[in-house]
């Protein structure tokens, strides 16, 4: 009897166990506290969503919609919707003007100190062996730029396209966030300045037009400000965080626009072409 009361205990504890655990699982299961999905998973919410139309090209907001009461007009709308698609990948190649004089009180006196040119000769043989077919080199109109580009464009085709653009000039594209001690432009500047860079960017960053057939390959040479706000803009980035984003004299930066509108950042302030005593930020 003895032997038998021990199993019943046993039974009843065994029971007691399995059924509390049961239990907590319902109650885990319920407040979802204890739901796990696999690192790839596509079962969430995102907290941010790809903006598809961010240059104001996606084909579905050009075309005029078909109307609902006549069937036949779903014929042209896909038909111009296919017409308005990008069939071409856009390629930006954002370069960073070399070492300057930052001493100069003028911009014609802020030029290239002899590392900033040997950066931008590294550059320049660096874009050449990379063996593209150049379409456009575009220049600020600031010194140290204007300077930069005459040099990598020693090392490419005589026969490419060069034109300068003064929205690209550096500036205080918006207030960066934290912000810093060490910089702190007059609200007037960001101001001024935001305006003009925003507009550089519509400029240039956009997905290929439907009658582009081949892809292009774009050099901008410009400054740290414009270029880190590009990115953190091109990305659907928080603006506000360009500051946080370091970038090395004559290094390349490369995103590519693919023909639905995304985006994709290849590069960012590569200078692997140089070595370590060629290397500068500041």
């Amino acid at each position: 009897m003895a032997t038998i009361s021990r199993f019943h205990k046993i039974a009843l504890i065994s029971l007691g166990a399995v059924g509390g655990g049961l239990a907590y699982y319902h109650i885990g299961k319920s407040d979802k506290k204890f739901d796990v999905q696999n690192s790839w998973t596509t079962n969430y919410n995102p907290s941010v969503k790809w903006e598809k139309n961010w240059d104001h090209r996606e084909p579905e907001s050009i075309v005029k919609p078909a109307k609902v009461d006549k069937p036949e007009d779903e014929n042209r709308f896909n038909e111009q919707i296919e017409k308005a698609k990008s069939k071409a990948v856009r390629h930006l190649f954002l370069i960073r003007h070399g070492q300057y004089n930052v001493n100069g009180e003028t911009d014609k006196e802020r030029i290239l100190t002899e590392l900033g040119r040997q950066q931008a000769d590294l550059t320049g043989k660096r874009l050449a062996e990379l063996n593209i077919k150049w379409d456009l080199l575009v220049r600020s109109t600031m010194a140290r730029a204007q300077e930069t580009a005459k040099i990598i464009a020693k090392h490419l085709p005589s026969d490419i396209e060069v034109k300068d653009c003064q929205l690209l000039e550096e500036g205080a594209p918006i207030p960066p966030e934290p912000p810093v001690g060490h910089w702190r432009p007059e609200p007037k500047q960001f101001f001024q300045d935001s305006a003009r860079i925003e507009a550089a960017f519509r400029r240039y960053f956009h997905r290929a037009s439907p009658e582009q057939t081949q892809d292009t390959y774009t050099l901008l040479v410009c400054h740290a400000n414009v270029i880190r706000f590009f990115v953190c803009k091109a990305l659907q980035f928080p603006p506000e965080g360009w500051l946080r984003i370091s970038l090395n004299h004559a290094s390349i930066t490369w995103l590519s626009i693919l023909p639905n509108g995304n985006v994709v950042l290849r590069s960012l302030s590569d200078t692997g072409h140089m070595e370590p005593k060629y290397i500068t930020s500041r």
